[in-house]
């Protein structure tokens, strides 16, 4: 019982951590924090999302949330964080505690050496081919630091090196944790104000603490262009990676890039497209940069990663605002061969219904295929909500929703209503 209660109190004590230094942080000059807090509760009619036997629940959820932006300087930082404590009233599952945060920040040492700082803190399914539920979460920490060069050689030639130290924790003790060392050195060359172009190679070694060692060489080209309404960057570039665990080792290359595309249609409408390949390991920050990205924490630590997605941002007259996202993933395990491929659609629009009144909905497709059991899942999701601006620090909203999921495998099915309401305030 008390090693248990100790797990517990582990578990608690990073979030509360950041809770409280946000509360205690300073402001100087211009640098912006806010602080807000929200109380929730959520019926849903399927609390396990299980085929049969439907257990209703009432999920109480609070959270205190801040948000913080430096001043500019010669040390600039941006985070945004939270922490919530969830109580079940028909113990579908335990009361827990929930965290998540994103630092991004630097200080200028020196001129052009900077030392970059960076955590991101956020729950992820456990396994891909079960529905999103607390028993199938854990919490993943990715935290990274280290110095980064910029030698400018005169006017239109830059070269960057950098080296990092990187952490992965999970916070469920079967998860595999990591630490990573990352080197990397760039060229780049200025043809116009608009083009640039050049050359990048990194090296990172990777230690389990299931004693594998896996190393990556990667040596990409470069380019980025501007139009007048059009912006285009990637790399392309060939990459290796090797793993070593005892007297077995096993090493893969293939061809790997990224590619970020917008284009502005006119002042209201925008477009999008996103692409990127690595050969990479499942406690990299590969689903943290590419959001819609999920790893399997239950296959392969090795995996071929691929995501492309595309979408649409749209603005109307009425201050509407319409969101439209095609996705496509791929995980090659490279360890086991087995091969998982996700598309999706996301859709959302909001407007103002009066000066406080405002409504939104959204409408999610996700097809699964997984090939180690020649499975396919498809999930649906729909969602209405209204929201309410009381005054300026007072807020409430309402919103209903259902999702369905169907499998080759029945166990994974399920149907789902949902209903919730949350009152928010804005602390400063």
């Amino acid at each position: 019982m008390d090693n248990v209660r100790g797990a517990k109190v582990a578990r608690l004590r990073l979030p509360l951590l950041i809770a409280g230094s946000l509360v205690m942080a300073p402001l100087s000059g211009h640098a912006q924090l806010q602080i807000s807090g929200s109380q929730a509760a959520r019926f849903t009619d399927n609390a396990a999302k299980a085929p049969t036997n439907e257990k209703s629940d009432l999920e109480s959820r609070t959270s205190l949330t801040a948000v913080y932006e430096s001043d500019p300087g010669k040390c600039n930082a941006s985070f945004s964080g939270t922490v919530g404590y969830s109580i079940w009233l028909d113990e579908s599952f335990d009361n827990e505690t929930s965290a998540s945060m994103n630092l991004n920040s630097e200080c200028e040492l020196a001129t052009g050496l900077f030392w970059d700082l960076d955590n991101n803190l956020r729950e992820v399914r456990q396994d891909t081919t079960q529905s999103d539920t607390p028993a199938n979460r854990t919490r993943k920490n990715v935290f990274s630091t280290g110095p980064r060069y910029l030698w400018r050689l005169g006017t239109l030639d830059t070269i960057t090196f950098s080296t990092r130290y990187e952490q992965t924790k999970f916070e469920e003790p079967d998860e595999t944790d990591s630490e990573r060392a990352i080197g990397s050195a760039a060229w780049s060359h200025l043809f116009s104000p608009t083009l640039s172009a050049g050359v990048s190679a990194s090296y990172s070694s990777t230690e389990l603490d299931t004693g594998a060692e896996i190393n990556v060489e990667t040596i990409n080209v470069t380019s980025s262009k501007q139009w007048a309404t059009t912006s285009l960057s990637g790399s392309v570039g060939i990459s290796e990676i090797e793993t070593e665990l005892g007297s077995t080792s096993q090493t893969s290359d293939g061809l790997v890039g990224q590619l970020g595309l917008t284009h502005t249609l006119n002042p209201s409408t925008s477009w999008y497209l996103s692409a990127a390949r690595e050969l990479t390991d499942s406690t990299s920050s590969f689903d943290i940069r590419f959001e819609e990205f999920e790893f399997n924490l239950q296959e392969s630590i090795t995996v071929e990663t691929t995501t492309v997605s595309t979408g649409l941002r749209k603005g109307f007259s009425d201050q509407g605002n319409l969101n439209v996202e095609i996705f496509a993933n791929q995980s090659d395990f490279l360890e086991t061969d087995d091969l998982e491929e996700t598309t999706g659609l996301n859709l959302s629009y909001a407007r103002p219904i009066t000066g406080q009144l405002s409504g939104n909905t959204s409408l999610g497709y996700r097809y699964q295929s997984f090939e180690q059991d020649q499975s396919d899942n498809e999930t649906v999701n729909l969602k209405l909500g209204l929201s309410y601006q009381a005054s300026r620090e007072l807020s409430l909203s309402g919103s209903v929703g259902q999702e369905q999921k169907t499998s080759d495998v029945g166990s994974r099915e399920y149907d789902e209503f949902w209903a919730q309401i949350s009152v928010g305030y804005k602390f400063r």
